[in-house]
């Protein structure tokens, strides 16, 4: 597995991918902390699998949702300062 810093992804991107393409897997650094790993795709994961409920669950139906949320206020404008705020 190799390391690569956030500035070497960004400058040499199609590089590392195509070592990711052949098999290898890279671990992404900031600093030197390890933030992220790419790894080869492989066909059949990240699929979706359904189950069946556990027996004896109740259905959906008759789920109760939680009360509503009593806010005082604008929540876009709440959203556009949590938004704002990592710029």
């Amino acid at each position: 597995m190799n390391e690569v810093r956030i500035a070497d992804l960004k400058s040499r991107l199609s590089e590392h991918l195509r070592k990711v393409r052949a098999g290898r897997s890279l671990t992404i650094l900031d600093r030197d902390t390890p933030i992220a790993r790419i790894v080869p795709w492989q066909a059949g994961e990240g699929t979706l699998r359904l189950r069946p409920p556990l027996s004896g669950s109740p259905k959906l139906q008759r789920v109760q949702l939680p009360p509503a949320l009593r806010l005082r206020g604008d929540v876009v404008k709440l959203l556009m300062e949590e938004r704002q705020g990592d710029r």
